[in-house]
């Protein structure tokens, strides 16, 4: 039976294989995330770019208050990336944006004669 290494100060120092172990499965998760940036990235402005026109809509249009156009946003089902959205609104410019951090930014402005438009995107 195999015991566990007791060093100088009497504490139990944790086995290797534990330590391999956490570090396997860092290494598992680092290499998951780095495959799937790229369509999370394109998730994650598709979803902007949805919340962004559909907030400037409600916002803007129907002069609804700001959470509650995050109701109707969310009801559209747009995928994980939906729930790391977030919105802001310039009633001063009458834009509203949304983003993903870190992934994607998209905004939508209002005006009288063209409704809500979305911004281009920064290739």
């Amino acid at each position: 039976m195999a015991t566990a290494k007791v060093n100088t100060t009497g504490d139990r120092q944790p086995s290797r294989w534990k330590r391999n172990l956490v570090l396997l499965v860092l290494a598992v998760a680092g290499t998951a995330l780095a495959f799937s940036w790229n369509s999370l990235g394109a998730q994650a402005r598709i979803t902007t770019a949805y919340g962004a026109r559909v907030g400037c809509v409600c916002r803007f249009v129907s002069n609804r208050e700001l959470n509650s156009c995050k109701g109707d946003i969310a009801a559209a089902g747009l995928g994980r990336t939906a729930s790391l959205m977030f919105l802001s609104d310039d009633a001063e410019t009458k834009s509203l944006t949304a983003r993903v951090p870190l992934l994607a930014s998209s905004r939508a402005t209002y005006s009288q004669e063209r409704g809500c438009q979305l911004e281009p995107w920064d290739d």
